[in-house]
């Protein structure tokens, strides 16, 4: 670990470097190979390469545990469930990343895991069906409804009732909350999103501070074959070195879009904690540095209209995903494995690093030539 009181933005560009020589090379290289001499801790390319170490090493820094990377985001989230045993009771949001909702459900169906589905945000609800569960699945802000989980309070209760946690802080980030810190056994992220941040990566990232536990993920990735390409693994180290600074600068957009879109008269509802009509804000306020930069909204005409509004930009791109530097935005129910409880008429917004300005005129024309 990095000295303790250097801050995230500067772990971010230190984080993961080669040890300093004469002539050395400040940035790692990208190791291709998948065959290794005899004799060594790596053995075979499945076990471990250099450039993964590196961006582990980085994210390990942020994030305050051991990390492993892995294929996606995907990956790393069935490398966690891969833990628990046939019929585990699982806790979970029902209005999440559709990804693992999708995921959960078939596991269900299958019997593979007891999947008990709840409202995230409803802190009496999710403790009570952590009752005789074996793990807690956690994801705040919630994708896409934005929904706040009261992190710490659930934390404490799953330890006293000796239930696991695990918690995707994709949207969040370690710039604005540190699950670890708080308790929880193991964080996941889709690299793919704000650490790599330039819509080229797919990856994910598992972090916990518990070496049993990064045994035994590491060993779940040898065998199940979700281990990352040198290549992404490297282009996803240099996307996290202006990781803070695209972050910052997305989250302020983000906060001054929210604010004027929840004065337009063609939606009726926004939804980004940072504003302080919020649902979610107080709760979030009171434990979160930050508050993340993507912006749901319900557009009042309906899904069709909604499709419109997203096909009729000219700056803002129509795609899936989020945590890029430039800005997207889709109507999510257009996915089959999109919650039944996503609103059909909800956009969700991830905001870019592009000029404010110019986001709100490619808004407010894709509103009006739709």
């Amino acid at each position: 670990m990095s000295d303790p009181k250097l801050s995230p933005e500067t772990i971010a560009i230190s984080a993961g470097r080669p040890a300093v020589k004469k002539d050395g090379s400040l940035n790692p290289d990208i190791s291709l190979s998948s065959t290794y001499h005899a004799g060594g801790t790596v053995g075979y390319g499945r076990s471990g390469n250099e450039t993964w170490s590196a961006l582990e090493s980085a994210i390990s820094e942020l994030e305050g545990g051991q990390t492993l990377a892995f294929a996606s985001g995907n990956a790393a989230i069935s490398a966690v469930f891969a833990l628990l045993p046939i019929g585990a009771p699982v806790v979970a949001s029902d209005q999440g990343y559709s990804g693992t909702m999708a995921m959960l459900t078939s596991f269900q169906e299958s019997g593979r895991l007891e999947v008990r589905f709840v409202d995230i945000a409803n802190t009496d609800a999710v403790i009570a069906a952590m009752s005789g569960a074996a793990f807690l699945w956690l994801e705040s802000p919630t994708n896409p409804g934005l929904e706040v989980a009261d992190m710490p309070t659930l934390i404490v209760a799953a330890r006293n009732l000796s239930v696991g946690v695990g918690v995707d802080n994709t949207f969040a980030t370690p710039l604005i909350q540190n699950p670890l810190q708080m308790g929880a056994d193991i964080v996941m992220h889709s690299v793919t999103k704000y650490f790599a941040g330039h819509s080229d990566v797919l990856m994910g990232s598992l972090s916990t501070k518990i070496p049993e536990l990064h045994s035994r993920l590491q060993e779940i990735r040898k065998i199940h074959g979700g281990v990352p390409g040198p290549y992404e693994a490297w282009l996803a180290l240099r996307g996290l070195r202006t990781f803070p600074l695209r972050f910052e600068c997305a989250q302020r957009n983000a906060l001054e879009l929210a604010k004027r879109l929840s004065k337009h008269p063609a939606i009726s509802r926004v939804r980004y904690p940072g504003l302080p009509e919020d649902s979610q804000h107080a709760r979030a306020k009171s434990f979160m540095r930050g508050f993340g930069a993507v912006v749901s909204f319900e557009v009042k005409d309906g899904p069709e209209k909604a499709d419109r509004i997203c096909e009729s930009s000219e700056l803002i791109t129509h795609a899936t995903s989020l945590g890029g530097i430039e800005s997207l935005w889709e109507r999510r129910r257009r996915w089959p494995a999109e919650s039944k409880l996503t609103p059909e008429n909800l956009i969700r917004l991830s905001v870019g690093c592009e000029n404010v300005e110019d986001l709100w005129r490619d808004i407010e024309q894709a509103f009006t030539n739709s």
